[in-house]
């Protein structure tokens, strides 16, 4: 499907032909209730008829009823939005599609501070330190938007606002308990006095991950986590007020054992290494309101992630020739082959390197075919320090400027990855301009400036125009431009293993350096997306029923594709992307005990490299029907598909049944969540697999 001229009349024209006459007329004159309002598009607080882009937002009732444990499966609930998995404890998240393993192109905030770990480019998602309980809303802007968050927010915006402590006095109490090992807890107390609020949270949870690979065997992918949370909110003055949040987690994700020694022979191998993951945070934000029309912030955060991952490892002890090594240096294919036939090397016309294959071919005659093992460091810490400064203030009743300015410093220390430590500096300049030209027509523009001392600079623009036929009915058509900084695992990595704790003396040393050494190209650009809009948003308020759709066009160039693996890795911007389609959202309050909830999204990827396109389900939505019973019984009802992640077809149907009960002032909730597959696939990739296709859960919740 693809976007020009077309489309705009006959967008128009369906929405005209569904708000109809009276509709209109409750719309403009009739209707005084307070128009919602969003904030991720743009940083302004706007009304979804007037955003320049798509928005998806899962409210607070949303998340509770579907019985989500985690956000990658929330998101499920976000057209468009594909939900793949490298194993249990590694969930991918991609809007539109791309590589399954390495989801890099997608921004994901909490609060206004970004997750995303700039180090190795990756969202840990099972890592994030925040329980769902905390979470108010998570508001989605589907689409490009480098304007308003920088690099990595290429195709899509996830921003987590969690619940006020305001809004969280009183104690919390939850448990969750199912099948597949799922054992969670949480537990929150929130208090407040004169000028301010706190809430402090403790969660946890646990699964056994997938049953067994393809092979029938046990998997090993089970994932453990606790985590701590504080946020607290202090009002100043009438107009200032300061908001600050600590959190921390800790826990270990299992790790199949996946060395393959280059030594065909070798079968000795070591124990399963969990990774150990500690992540902590910390956030300060400074409010300051002038007026109704002028208002200010300063943020600061600080992060620090810890992956702590060591194991044992077994090859010949030719692995650590230095004349391999040098090999390698000079023919990496040739070395490969070298190695694994050191007894009969194939031939080379090139004299340094036939000295090499003679000096090599002696080794493995003196020995250097005994195995030998030791243990292999692949931790990794990364460490952010980030200070935004924003003002927004309206320069009349129809022109609003946003402007502001950000400082980021990453760290990334790792002795496999980068031989040491490797650090970055950025700093961006960001405006919007909102321009009410009447009251219909909205003209809306930004961009971004961006400076990286490892991949330089880029400036993005954003243009928008917005037709509102009222005020709760709008139609858009947006162009925006975005990028993605390479990060510094693919633009810099100094990738090579020192293996330590040798089982004994390999040429003279008791701690080996393997010969694969993969060094990063250094020059990279920057990826590039264009992206065109039409939309249309609108709330029927006769009927409660709110409705968005889209069509787009959008195309990356320059994409960095190659998988990240220590074996001749060269990263490359030799690749592009297309996504061309549409994308229907609707929200149905049908009366007072009745909310349905629909998605659909029609994707037609095209890639350079088959890798990108695999998690791009063509058809793929979400039904959901959430019912209030009385006498405290309620009910959420849920569909999920996707036609092929990965070739791999996806349906899910989900029912969460509740009973809240009163006792002396506490309520007290029980509910159950029945999960079936309707498919008999396995998940994303061949070795994720459930022995059974249901799963059943139970949990507890009393609040008093």
């Amino acid at each position: 499907m693809s976007i020009g001229a077309s489309p705009a009349p006959r967008l128009l024209l369906l929405a005209t032909a569904l708000l109809g006459g009276p509709v209109l007329g409750d719309d403009l004159f009739i209707d005084d209730q307070a128009l919602p309002e969003v904030l991720t598009a743009t940083r302004l607080k706007q009304s979804p008829a007037a955003v320049p882009g798509s928005m998806t937002v899962l409210d607070e009732a949303l998340i509770h009823a579907s019985g989500a444990r985690d956000i990658p499966e929330l998101l499920r609930l976000v057209p468009g939005m594909m939900i793949g998995y490298g194993a249990g404890n590694q969930p991918t998240v991609n809007y539109h599609g791309s590589n399954v393993s390495d989801a890099r192109r997608m921004q994901v905030l909490i609060d206004g501070r970004s997750v995303y770990r700039a180090g190795l480019a990756t969202v840990d998602w099972s890592d994030i330190p925040l329980a769902i309980e905390d979470i108010e809303r998570i508001e989605v802007f589907r689409g490009p938007n480098t304007v308003s968050y920088g690099a990595n927010a290429l195709m899509a915006v996830v921003n987590i606002l969690t619940r006020r402590p305001a809004d969280s006095h009183g104690t919390r109490l939850k448990i969750t308990r199912g099948e597949n090992g799922i054992d969670d807890f949480y537990a929150s107390q929130g208090l407040g006095w004169d000028g301010g609020d706190l809430r402090l949270s403790m969660s946890g949870m646990a699964d056994d991950g997938f049953d067994h690979d393809q092979f029938g065997q046990p998997y090993r992918d089970s994932r453990r986590l606790t985590r701590f949370n504080l946020s607290a909110s202090h009002t100043l003055t009438p107009n200032q007020s300061l908001d600050w949040q600590l959190a921390a987690k800790e826990g270990s994700n299992q790790r199949p054992y996946t060395y393959q020694p280059v030594f065909p022979y070798v079968t000795q191998r070591g124990p399963d290494a969990d990774a150990i993951a500690k992540d902590y945070a910390a956030s300060l934000r400074w409010n300051i309101d002038f007026n109704a029309g002028h208002s200010l912030y300063v943020q600061g955060s600080a992060q620090h992630f810890d992956r702590q991952q060591v194991w044992r490892a077994c090859d010949a002890s030719l692995a650590f020739s230095p004349e391999l090594t040098r090999l390698w240096q000079l023919n990496p294919n040739y070395a490969e082959q070298v190695a694994r036939r050191a007894n009969d090397p194939p031939p080379s016309n090139d004299a340094e390197q036939r000295a090499l294959v003679d000096a090599i071919s002696q080794q493995w005659r003196n020995g250097a075919s005994e195995v030998v093992c030791g243990d292999v460091d692949q931790s990794t810490r990364e460490t952010r320090y980030d200070l935004e400064i924003q003002d927004t203030v309206s320069l009349s009743d129809s022109v609003r400027l946003l402007s502001g300015a950000n400082l980021r410093y990453d760290r990334a220390d790792s002795a496999t990855y980068f031989n040491g430590s490797l650090d970055d500096q950025t700093w961006r300049l960001f405006g919007q301009l909102e321009w009410r030209v009447d009251e219909h027509w909205i003209v809306q523009g930004g961009a971004m400036f961006e400076d990286s001392r490892l991949t330089g600079s880029s400036l993005t623009p954003r243009v928008a125009v917005n037709y509102l036929i009222t005020p709760r009915h709008g139609l858009r058509a947006v162009y925006s431009e975005a990028v993605r900084s390479p990060d510094m695992f693919e633009n810099n990595v100094n990738w090579s293993y020192t293996v330590r704790n040798l089982s004994r003396n390999v040429y003279g040393l008791q701690n080996g350096e393997y010969f694969v050494k993969t060094r990063g190209p250094g020059n990279l650009d920057q990826e590039r997306m264009r992206s065109r809009e039409l939309g249309y948003n609108g709330y029927f308020s006769d009927l409660d029923l709110s409705v968005d759709l889209k069509l787009f066009a959008d195309e990356i160039t320059g994409m960095i594709s190659e998988p990240l693996r220590n074996n001749q890795f060269i990263a490359s911007n030799a690749n592009k992307a297309r996504f061309t389609g549409s994308e229907t959202q609707l929200d149905w309050q049908l009366n007072a005990r009745d909310r349905l909830r629909l998605t659909y999204a029609y994707v037609d990827a095209w890639a350079s490299n088959p890798a990108d396109r695999r998690l791009s389900a063509r058809n793929s939505g979400s039904a959901g029907w959430l019912r209030e019973w009385g006498r405290g019984w309620s009910s959420g009802l849920f569909y999920y598909g996707d036609d092929a992640l990965n070739q791999y077809r996806y349906e899910r149907l989900d029912l969460r049944l509740a009973k809240q009960l009163r006792i002396h002032g506490s309520r007290l909730e029980l509910a159950a969540l029945w999960q079936q597959r309707l498919d008999d696939q396995p998940i994303t990739l061949e070795q994720n697999r459930y022995d059974s296709r249901h799963r059943l859960l139970f949990s507890a919740e009393l609040e008093f």
